[in-house]
């Protein structure tokens, strides 16, 4: 089992954390387990998807009037 330190939300402090045996037969599971509490902690990069509009062009704002300098 792989080991790191993080900070605990429970113990409300740095603690031990392990990555618990993985029954999805994963090889490096997202979820770590504190070793003090037992809270769950799933550690996972967050994925952004971005898709253009197709709805036409962004619509602007008309130019505002400037005072005469």
């Amino acid at each position: 089992m792989s080991e790191r330190e993080l900070r605990c939300a429970i113990c409300d402090g740095d603690m031990l954390f392990e990555v618990p045996p993985c029954a999805d037969g994963h090889d490096d599971c997202p979820e770590l387990v504190c070793t003090r509490c037992g809270m769950a902690e799933v550690v996972a990069p967050i994925v952004v998807h971005l898709w253009p509009n197709h709805a036409g062009p962004i619509p602007r704002l008309p130019h505002q009037r400037r005072a005469a300098a």
